[in-house]
């Protein structure tokens, strides 16, 4: 693997870019709410205006107008998500142009879909909380017991669509999601709050900010439980061993199992120079979906405990020319068996398994990384970042109860095979070190050239070298244009590596770890105060692409499936043709091929539109719609089915303010027209024929009070 990498850092336009971004002196910050802050910019931002304005310091670590970002950017407030009327963060980010909310096999954990870049365990999209990254070293994922995340204690979300290794490391592949959560100065006062509606839904959330003498505090908690939607499948796994060995095993025609408890909450206490935040997530009673071997399963149960803590320390003004901030941060997460998970229901393989044939895989993983990263202002026109910083990780109490064999021949009972080379992953630890350096270089008053790299050695693969570009054209007032390079990197996850004795999925020792080089063109103009838009074209190359793939007898084995190319476009429009009525909308397109076999990937859509209304038809009263179409997904190469249908979905958010005092209300209809919505069941040999069926309507009511 050390070969592989070696090869991949030898090729000549990378030492190019190498040379270059090493001459301009370059560097990183981590992306925060917690940066150094807007007067750092070298785009000037009018501090009456910054109320109004779009920033994100997701690209380069410096607050930045979204239209002057290096790199294609989103950002998503709190009053958008209150629009949207949405209750997870997956209705959030399918507003998303290039992004696609998908559903894994495994208990139906969402996959960020960016771009058309799609596998299993949906790795390659990095997901950070306040800059920290929430990913499972088992999967390289956010954890398969996932099970949604509420948005009461959202402030706000970056997405950055594009390569982010310079900045935020060897996992931010297809694009960086970064989920800002709420401070004092989010919440005014303290708020409570309660929904309920379809699907058994209930939920309640506390707010609370406040100022404790030089200390802000801002507290949030909620709790939500739901029998999920029971959308029935016609056949599964299951049905296809019934006609092999002649039986009737298969619980199809059934429901999928999408019930979940959830409590989400989260504290952040600044004070001075310092700030310190801690988060808990707890998921009990989450369904298996369709089953973890795509067979249908009523009974399995999961939990999982996610935990976060992290203490950040900057001084902006340290000496006149330098700013520092260091950080330090921890995450453990759990995945727990709750219920006997059927792998394949009671009498499968002929009646060989007459109580189920069941399979408990459980561990625990923990995490610490400490960051420190410097700012010089001295050279003119120039912002210099350098920095480095360091990562442990441990998976332990690697657990499996199960009642077969090896080979799946039947055990006489439900053993424990914990500490036995059975067990379905070895505990492993990783730990790795990082080097980064940028410089924002203002090479003339309407241009700026952002040159980045970064050095990730890891402890159990090798090393590797990350560079980016940005070349940033004011071309006039209200046009930007901007030319993009980027390189990311992704390790492979120790389940990919060493997975073993599983029914479902094998890991593959000899896996080279991933690498695309993404190049982008965006253009933006503010035509009027009312009117703006912006479009970019992208063009992507992978190699040693890594997914689950069949290995034979259904079981699919992690492996590098080759090269693959991808290109597109993107556009967003936001219009207020008058002081009570604004208008958005953003399309997306994406072709990502195989180059082996000159086929779509599949599993994405290629063609994605969204519009959304915000009317405030009555003062105090809102009407908000939204209108997603999700074109047709072509299927992965060897898959005879035709094509995925598309599919459109309205919603609408009646939202009445000061009903009494601050009491405010809302009504939420998702899915309006009941529309029947699929996502690909995985391919090319479908356990699961007719896909994945999502939600259909659903209706919801709310009511919060702010003392």
């Amino acid at each position: 693997m050390g070969k592989a990498i070696a090869a991949q850092r030898s090729r000549p336009i990378e030492r190019s870019l190498l040379a270059l971004t090493i001459s301009l002196c370059a560097s990183n910050l981590i992306a925060d709410d917690t940066t150094f802050g807007s007067e750092d910019s070298l785009w000037e931002i009018d501090p009456e205006q910054l109320a109004q304005i779009r920033v994100t310091s997701l690209a380069t670590g410096t607050e930045t107008p979204l239209d002057k970002a290096a790199a294609v950017a989103t950002v998503i407030t709190e009053a958008d998500i209150l629009a949207m009327g949405a209750t997870d963060l997956d209705e959030i980010l399918e507003t998303v142009p290039g992004l696609h909310v998908g559903r894994s096999d495994q208990a139906f954990f969402p996959k960020y879909n960016i771009r058309g870049i799609t596998s299993t365990y949906n790795a390659q999209t990095l997901v950070l909380v306040n800059g920290v990254p929430i990913t499972s070293l088992v999967l390289g994922n956010r954890s398969n017991v996932w099970a949604g995340m509420p948005v009461k204690s959202i402030s706000r979300i970056e997405v950055i669509r594009g390569p982010g290794s310079a900045m935020h490391g060897a996992d931010a592949f297809s694009g960086v999601i970064n989920i800002v959560t709420k401070t004092r100065k989010d919440i005014n006062g303290t708020v409570t709050g309660m929904r309920a509606g379809s699907f058994d839904t209930q939920a309640g959330w506390l707010e609370h900010g406040g100022r404790y003498g030089e200390f802000d505090i801002g507290f949030t908690f909620e709790y939500e439980t739901t029998d999920g939607w029971r959308e029935k499948i016609d056949q599964d796994t299951q049905t296809s061993f019934d006609q092999a060995f002649m039986s009737s095993a298969s619980l199809a025609p059934g429901p999928v199992n999408t019930m979940n408890d959830m409590i989400e909450s989260r504290l952040d206490v600044t004070y001075k120079n310092s700030r310190f935040r801690a988060g808990y997530q707890g998921r009990t009673n989450i369904g298996t979906g369709p089953g973890i071997a795509q067979s249908l399963d009523p009974n399995g149960r999961y939990s999982s405990d996610r935990i976060n803590a992290d203490y950040t320390y900057t001084r902006k003004d340290l000496t006149p020319n330098w700013g520092i901030e260091g950080r330090i941060s921890y995450y453990q997460n759990t995945q727990q068996v709750e219920e006997n998970n059927w792998i394949f229901p009671h009498g499968a393989f002929g009646g060989a398994y007459p109580d189920a044939f069941i399979g408990n895989p459980s561990y625990k993983e923990e995490n610490a990384r400490a960051d420190f990263s410097a700012i010089y202002r001295g050279f003119s026109g120039h912002l210099v970042r350098v920095g480095t910083g360091g990562y442990w990780g441990d998976i332990y109490e690697v657990t499996e109860t199960k009642n077969f064999y090896p080979d799946f021949s039947p055990r006489p009972g439900i053993e424990n095979v914990s500490d036995t080379a059975e067990v379905w992953l070895p505990e492993k630890d990783r730990t790795s070190v990082y080097f980064f350096a940028q410089d924002e270089w203002q090479l003339a008053e309407n241009w700026q050239l952002t040159a980045g790299v970064r050095y990730d050695d890891y402890s159990d693969f090798g090393n590797t070298t990350n560079p980016r570009l940005a070349l940033v054209w004011a071309t006039t007032d209200n046009i930007t244009t901007k030319l993009l390079y980027g390189r990311a990197f992704r390790a492979p996850s120790i389940a990919e590596l060493y997975i073993t004795s599983n029914p479902v999925s094998l890991g593959n020792p000899e896996l080279d770890p991933e690498t695309i080089d993404t190049y982008e063109f965006a253009f933006s103009q503010t035509i009027s105060a009312n009117l703006k838009y912006t479009a970019n074209l992208f063009y992507y190359q992978i190699e040693d692409y890594i997914t689950f793939a069949e290995s034979g007898a259904g079981t699919k084995q992690a492996q590098n499936i080759g090269e693959r190319t991808g290109y597109g476009s993107e556009v967003e429009v936001d219009y207020k043709p008058i002081e009570s009525l604004r208008l958005l909308a953003n399309y997306a397109y994406q072709k990502s091929e195989d180059d082996n076999t000159n086929t779509d990937v599949g599993d994405a859509p290629n063609h994605q539109v969204y519009g959304r209304s915000e009317w405030e038809f009555i003062p105090t009263w809102k009407l908000n719609t939204q209108v997603n179409w999700v074109g047709e997904q072509e299927r992965v190469a060897g898959d005879v089915r035709t094509a995925l249908d598309d599919y459109t979905t309205v919603d609408l958010t009646l939202r009445k303010k000061a009903v009494w005092k601050t009491l405010e209300i809302a009504l939420s209809v998702r899915n309006l027209f009941d529309e029947a919505i699929y996502e690909p069941s995985p391919g090319p040999v479908a356990s699961i024929p007719g896909d994945f069926p999502m939600a259909g309507r659903s209706v919801y009511g709310e009511v919060s009070y702010t003392f």
